[in-house]
């Protein structure tokens, strides 16, 4: 029987007397995609950071690989890696450097190459010496899934992988997504907005709302189970609190 990749057990969170999130347990299997969705406040934020180590739990557990992330989360860390266009490189630091620094920090191999093969299957080989706050939006993201990258994760947390991408950059970087779980084996959890995105490279989501999981399954099993068309439809009906016989 195969480790799960994530495995979360009655997590829960509180800051004084706000309760972030209550009670949340989730296994993610190794490999495919898997997307944590949920409307602002719904508890994503929180959940990923106790994911990454950043915050401990209340209550609960969290293994990665098999390891607890409170008390050995760092024979795991080297094997993760996370995204987010919200959280900013060092902006007088060129993409280069920026690079350098997670490389060394991850200790990858031959980081020159690496950093340079990164740029050139993401598009951004033509600013690596450039400083990453004179970059568009859309480029750094494009850098900022380099940096998360850069260590070939078998775990990896991505929060709006396509932000501020054009159309094509972003169906691009879909289907680089794609191809990297499928390749390197790796394990990828994304929360995003764009509902279509979720239905094209998702294999399963978990739909919280009010820090909790409200519901769970494949993209095709939700569309099945609230009798809609799309998936945007059904993350209203969750987000609103529509039961399954208000929708039918």
């Amino acid at each position: 029987m195969l480790t799960p990749a994530i495995e979360a057990c009655a997590l829960t969170k509180r800051f004084g007397e706000i309760t972030a999130i209550n009670d949340v347990s989730f296994v993610v299997e190794p490999g495919g995609i898997t997307a944590l969705l949920g409307g602002n406040g719904a508890g994503k934020t929180t959940t990923i950071s106790i994911l990454l180590g950043l915050l401990v739990p209340t209550y609960g557990t969290v293994r990665i690989l098999g390891h607890d992330m409170v008390r050995d989360r760092y024979s795991v860390l080297p094997l993760m890696n996370f995204s987010s266009p919200y959280v900013d490189l060092p902006h007088r630091l060129s993409v280069r450097e920026n690079l350098r620094v997670y490389a060394e920090l991850y200790s990858v191999d031959a980081p020159e190459k690496r950093i340079t093969e990164l740029a050139e299957q993401l598009d951004f080989a033509g600013m690596l010496d450039r400083k990453t706050g004179q970059l568009s939006a859309g480029q750094k993201t494009r850098v900022a899934l380099g940096k998360a990258l850069i260590n070939r994760p078998r775990v990896l947390l991505l929060d709006e992988p396509t932000a501020s991408l054009d159309p094509d950059s972003a169906d691009w970087v879909r289907s680089y997504l794609e191809e990297y779980a499928r390749e390197q084996g790796a394990t990828i959890l994304l929360a995003s907005h764009h509902m279509g995105e979720v239905e094209r490279l998702c294999d399963r989501v978990l739909m919280m709302r009010a820090g909790g999981i409200a519901d769970r399954g494949s993209p095709a099993e939700l569309l099945h189970k609230y009798g809609r068309a799309t998936l945007e439809e059904v993350f209203l009906d969750i987000a609103r609190n529509r039961t399954w016989a208000d929708t039918s």
